[in-house]
């Protein structure tokens, strides 16, 4: 990273930051805590760590907050931290899909900055009014689209910008993780999973967990929006009642072609995303399983691959890479730290001290939640139709 700690500068001290949910098992919650810190723009001060009280005020302990700041409910942790000198200024909501409507609405009608899990939330009409709700209160909002953060590829987004492999022509992506590949919702300890019930994960678990992910990664390294879709969604484990696999084609605004496939119950897979971008004159890769590489694939068939740390690589790549060598690996809690930055430089945006960053303009907002809303709605709806080619609605 390129800078200090401009929250240090503009404020003496990292912003106050509450969480909702994140109690164990969560992979999520503890992922996020350690990001929220990893750069001392936030101090982690309060919590409803879940929505039963009892357990929320232990599992809040166990993380080391004070007790009375350990709440059972958000209105309690709204109510007390208001009354506070030394409260909440912004919370991150980790919490199931089905609540993010009404946690994000209470946050907003604060005037709390808000870092929201993605999906946004199960519903586009809701996603809209919370778009509109977020622009009227005037807070700043972010959204966890983690593999945004990720440095090569905001490397990738500027080559591609750039023109360096010229006019996007085809965009292909898998998403492809193993961990619904049996009926685990039949076992106790999957009836507890809250993705597997649909009236809590919403309409399409796969469109919705992994898809989302997808959809916002094609517009953001090629800069161009999603025009229309062609999908088949499903389930490949007989008996499921969630979505576990979705085949889509789609059409960017430009007119390039485009392919994701995305499936939680491929057998064996452990969360191998990765993603090629073909351009007039070359190709664009990256993987997950090799998150510090970028491959440049030439007319010719030369394959370069190009590391994190380097010193020639954009501004954006540099800005969101904390070790300077390359060879030293960085991650998904890294990832996810550089949205916490970008959340951060939005906040004191918005207080008015200082400029909106180009970090800050590289962090998922809530109008990506909302097309993403709009992404998930179009596949159900071109799935339904036979594949028919829909159009994404717009996200106002």
């Amino acid at each position: 990273m390129s800078e200090g700690n401009p929250v240090l500068a503009a404020l003496g001290r990292p912003i106050r930051l509450g969480i909702l949910g994140g109690a164990p098992p969560s992979l999520i919650g503890p992922v996020h805590r350690m990001a929220a810190a990893l750069d001392g723009r936030f101090a982690l001060v309060a919590g409803m760590m879940s929505s039963k009280p009892e357990r929320s005020r232990r599992e809040g302990l166990a993380i080391g907050l004070a007790e009375e700041r350990c709440y059972g409910s958000l209105d309690e942790l709204l109510a007390r931290e208001r009354a506070r000198a030394d409260g909440v200024e912004a919370l991150a909501i980790i919490t199931p899909n089905d609540s993010h409507t009404a946690y994000c609405k209470a946050a907003f009608t604060a005037g709390l900055d808000v870092m929201v899990e993605k999906p946004l939330c199960n519903d586009l009409a809701e996603a809209r009014e919370l778009a509109a709700l977020a622009r009227e209160s005037g807070v700043a909002v972010a959204l966890t689209h983690t593999y945004s953060g990720y440095p090569m590829l905001r490397e990738m987004r500027a080559r591609i910008l750039a023109g360096e492999i010229g006019a996007v022509r085809l965009v292909q992506i898998d998403y492809l993780a193993g961990g619904n590949a049996t009926l685990v919702e039949a076992t106790p300890e999957g009836a507890a999973r809250w993705r597997l019930n649909p009236e809590i994960s919403g309409p399409s678990l796969v469109l919705g967990d992994i898809g989302t992910h997808a959809h916002h990664l094609v517009g953001f390294v090629t800069g161009e929006a999603m025009a229309s879709v062609s999908a088949e969604v499903g389930t490949l484990v007989p008996g499921r009642k969630v979505h576990d696999i979705a085949q889509i084609r789609f059409r960017l605004e430009g007119g390039a072609r485009g392919r994701i496939e995305v499936s939680n119950a491929a057998a064996g897979m452990s969360n191998v995303f990765t993603i090629r971008v073909f351009g007039e004159s070359g190709h664009l890769a990256w993987s997950h399983g090799a998150p510090n590489e970028l491959q440049l694939g030439r007319l010719n068939g030369d394959i370069v691959v190009t590391g994190a740390g380097r010193p020639d690589l954009s501004a954006a790549a540099r800005d969101a890479t904390r070790l300077s060598r390359p060879g030293h690996p960085e991650g998904l809690i890294e990832a996810i730290a550089n949205l916490y930055c970008g959340f951060a430089d939005l906040v004191l945006a918005r207080r008015g001290l200082r400029p909106a960053t180009a970090m800050a303009r590289l962090t998922p907002s809530i109008d990506d939640g909302v097309a993403g809303l709009a992404f998930v709605m179009a596949c159900l709806e071109s799935s339904a139709a036979g594949g028919a080619s829909t159009a994404l609605a717009p996200s106002h």
